[in-house]
């Protein structure tokens, strides 16, 4: 008996091994690694429908050509000017009836960021974190199906798609300060010490913290609350979360997990240059901008990312994710949806832009980041119910802020911390 035992264990260990340089020699061949952008391939088609995400899937020509028949079919005709106008000028309007119909019931929470963000925490609290927790988490993804839409990665708004669509929101501050604060704030964009400034103005949210994070477009806390959960037990950093919905502020604010000893959730509209920020400008280390800037009007977009570039220390990462053009909510428009060429409005109002990589690599490195990462996630997402395919594409990128700065070398290595 114990060495049928003996002989049972060393064949499982021996299809295990097998199973696993398979796999390893699969990844490999095809450049697929497990991070980033998963690691479940579709070698099958027969399979397609025993799991409802595959991973790093290639498209025919014939496929590339029928969506962007689709996407010139939906776009033939355009919401007239004055609703357009309407749209733009009531923007916040429309998000906070969004989250005043779904409060914080409609987003899962984003625990997938710190396997595709790692750079979200400090680089010591990330090598502690990866022992700790990611190997677990790792597994518990395979086999629960993480990019999947169980783990809500991709489920953000499933069942909206049919009237709407999906996606985040737009974002960041103003509201701290009285006028003198402000202008002391402002007559100081490089962010001198905190120290000299504190006969101006007081101390800011997270001014003697070490490392500091924004989300820019928070919602209703989907990413602030996975971040907070880590950060409580990291020492020096802090996290500002802003989005210019009030109403998806006061659902951060309220609830159980906010504490403003590591977070600050502030009512912002990034389009609006003349609002100050809660802090200097030069002081992040990491922005997180997922699923927002698609929010944006086109033709806002540089002057946000520009703005926000200069909120980062040099070194600084901003972290990226948004849809990709042609993905399944783009091609479902229909017509009378498309305000300008790939830039939609849904039925509630809210609006969604659909990105190429090469758009977010000009936009980036227009404000002076330099590319860590631009790629392209194109996933097979089924319905194992209805036998649905639906084709999702995500650009995900990360863009870091030179050591240097071009323009003012000097002041970019000035440090901004309390006294």
């Amino acid at each position: 008996m114990g060495s049928l035992n003996t002989t049972n264990f060393i064949t499982r260990l021996s299809a295990l091994c097998l199973r696993k340089t398979k796999m390893q020699h699969r990844h490999r061949g095809n450049r697929r690694p497990t991070v980033p952008l998963g690691s479940r391939i579709l070698t099958d088609p027969s399979k397609v429908f025993e799991h409802n995400m595959w991973d790093h899937m290639q498209w025919s020509q014939e496929e590339e050509e029928n969506a962007k028949k689709k996407a010139t079919e939906n776009s033939l005709v355009k919401v007239q000017s004055e609703d357009q106008d309407k749209y733009e000028r009531e923007a916040s309007k429309y998000w906070n009836e969004f989250y005043k119909t779904h409060k914080n019931n409609f987003f899962k929470d984003r625990n997938w960021l710190f396997l595709e963000f790692p750079e979200i925490l400090p680089e010591k609290r990330r090598e502690e974190f990866k022992t700790e927790k990611i190997s677990l988490e790792h597994t518990k993804i395979n086999n629960e199906n993480s990019f999947s839409l169980k783990n809500g990665m991709f489920a953000e708004g499933e069942k909206y798609w049919e009237k709407n669509d999906a996606s985040g929101s737009t974002a960041v501050q103003g509201y701290l300060y009285n006028k003198n604060q402000v202008k002391a704030l402002t007559a100081n964009p490089q962010g001198k010490k905190c120290g000299e400034e504190l006969g101006k103005v007081e101390s800011f949210p997270g001014c003697d913290a070490t490392y500091r994070i924004l989300e820019v477009g928070c919602g209703a806390g989907n990413s602030v609350f996975p971040i907070l959960k880590v950060l409580c037990n990291t020492p020096g950093t802090f996290l500002y979360c802003c989005d210019f919905a009030s109403g998806a502020v006061e659902l951060v604010k309220s609830h159980s997990s906010y504490n403003s000893a590591w977070c600050s959730a502030f009512v912002h509209d990034v389009c609006d240059d003349a609002l100050p920020y809660p802090f200097p400008d030069e002081i992040l280390d990491v922005i997180l901008l997922v699923f927002v800037l698609s929010t944006i009007h086109p033709d806002r977009m540089q002057g946000v990312v520009n703005r926000l570039a200069k909120l980062l220390k040099p070194g600084g990462m901003l972290l990226f994710r948004d849809y990709g053009r042609y993905d399944t909510a783009q091609l479902r428009f229909k017509e009378g949806h498309c305000l300008s060429e790939n830039f939609y409005v849904r039925g509630d109002g809210t609006r969604v832009y659909f990105f190429t990589k090469d758009e977010v690599w000009n936009m980036f490195t227009l404000a002076g980041l330099t590319e860590v990462q631009n790629l392209v996630d194109r996933r097979l997402q089924v319905n194992r119910k209805k036998k649905v395919k639906m084709q999702r594409v995500w650009i995900q990128s990360k863009f870091q802020k030179p050591l240097q700065s071009l323009h003012n070398p000097e002041e970019s290595t000035k440090r901004h911390t309390c006294k």
